[in-house]
């Protein structure tokens, strides 16, 4: 870039001087335009740039939410047997479970019959199937949504489904489980326990596909109708 001219002019010349002077393009010089971004002029550095940690009460307030959503989850499958138990004057209470390290609570009722029982012991499956079901038809996007309170809810029930499914194969845990008293109350003579936990975990399975692939048609249906066999077939219970 030119960053002055000069012009020398003989001695005696003036008005030639004047005449090249006014002949002679003339040529303007712009500073170029630069923006800055904001703060960048007194030296200072964005918020997210100066504190990288920013988002990080953001992701606990979001685990605390899920958490809580997980809570829930445990709420709704509970309030299934509640329900299902003060429908045929079972007069559910909330007892300690002795079995395992880990302290925890199971809903016990007065005896019932057999069908009675299969409704009783598999209501909280079918309050979690529901709302699992609402989930993904109302949300089918939630995985790339920011929903930690229905995230948690739906981890609840796919984790619930696949313990009780693990503990149906093994026929291991305490007598109070719900997989037992449904495989107890199936048929005249009831049914072995891991026909019970396919019957369980079919549903999370697909629905668990269903939330990584939520165009899958075949997994929508396929959960859909899971979810109304583990219902209908209480019309074998206690025959």
């Amino acid at each position: 870039m030119l960053a002055a001219l000069a012009v020398a002019v003989a001695p005696g010349r003036a008005g030639a001087q004047s005449a090249a002077h006014d002949a002679a393009p003339r040529v303007t010089f712009a500073p170029p335009h630069v923006s800055f971004p904001p703060g960048a002029a007194s030296g200072a550095a964005s918020p997210a740039a100066a504190l990288p940690g920013a988002t990080v009460p953001g992701r606990v307030r979001s685990t605390f939410v899920f958490l809580a959503g997980g809570a829930a989850g445990l709420a709704i499958h509970e309030s299934g047997h509640v329900i299902a138990g003060l429908a045929f004057g079972a007069r559910p209470s909330v007892g300690a479970l002795d079995s395992g390290p880990i302290p925890f609570f199971a809903i016990r009722h007065a005896p019932v019959t057999r069908r009675q029982e299969f409704v009783i012991s598999s209501a909280g499956f079918w309050m979690q199937h529901a709302g699992s079901e609402w989930i993904l038809t109302a949300r089918p996007g939630i995985r790339r949504e920011s929903a930690p309170l229905l995230k948690g809810v739906f981890a609840f029930n796919l984790a619930t489904s696949a313990v009780y499914g693990v503990t149906a194969f093994s026929r291991r845990g305490p007598s109070e489980r719900d997989t037992r008293g449904m495989a107890i109350s199936l048929g005249h003579d009831g049914v072995p326990e891991p026909v019970i936990g396919v019957l369980v975990l079919a549903p999370a399975v697909l629905d668990g596909y269903r939330y990584l692939r939520p165009d899958a048609r075949w997994a929508v249906w396929g959960s859909r109708v899971a979810k109304l066999a583990g219902v209908l077939v209480v019309v074998a219970a206690g025959r």
